[in-house]
C-alpha cells in the first residue's frame, strides 16, 4: 500500500483539495493500493473545515468532498507516509522545522510536472479554480509514477 500526504499551510485549501482530487481520481481509475491524506504545517486552522471558496471551486470542478477537520502534520504521520508533497517553499521550510526527513520522502507537488513551479495559496490570490487545475495536473503525474 502506497501512502501519500499532501501538505499546505493550513490544510483548508490546497492540501485538502489535493486529497479529494486524488481520492476521486483513484476511485475513477479503480486504484485501491494508494491511501491519501492531507495535513497542515501550521496550527492556525486546526479543526476547521475546507475554506468555503475552495468548497465552491471543488463543486464547480465536479470534485466530491466531505466534511474535513484540518490537522497539523506530526512525526507519526511522517513515519506512516511513503511520500509527502508540499505546495510551496514556505511549506518546505516549516516541514524542515517540524520533521526530520531521514527517509527523504518530502517533495514539491510539482515534482513530476515541470511546467508548474509552486501552487500559490488561493487564500491570498483568490485563484481557486487555477489551483484546482494545477493540482489535477500534478496529481495525475504523481499517480502515474
Amino acid at each position: 500500500m502506497r501512502k501519500i500526504i499532501f501538505v499546505c499551510h493550513g490544510n483548508i485549501c490546497r492540501s485538502v483539495a489535493a486529497e479529494f482530487i486524488a481520492k476521486q481520481t483513484l476511485k475513477e481509475q479503480n486504484i485501491q493500493q494508494i491511501t491519501v491524506i492531507s495535513r497542515a504545517t501550521s496550527r492556525e486552522e486546526i479543526g476547521n473545515d475546507i475554506y468555503p471558496p475552495m468548497k465552491k471551486a471543488l463543486f464547480r470542478h465536479g470534485i466530491e468532498f466531505a466534511y474535513h477537520k484540518a490537522q497539523q502534520i506530526t512525526q507519526d504521520d511522517y513515519e506512516w507516509a511513503d511520500e509527502i508533497y508540499y505546495m510551496d517553499r514556505n511549506n518546505l521550510n516549516y516541514l524542515n522545522y517540524l520533521l526530520d526527513d531521514h527517509k527523504k520522502i518530502i517533495y514539491p507537488i510539482s515534482r513530476y510536472t515541470p511546467q508548474i513551479d509552486e501552487i500559490d495559496d488561493p487564500w491570498y490570490t483568490g485563484e481557486y479554480d487555477i489551483v484546482i487545475s494545477q493540482l489535477e495536473e500534478c496529481i495525475k503525474d504523481i499517480l502515474k509514477k
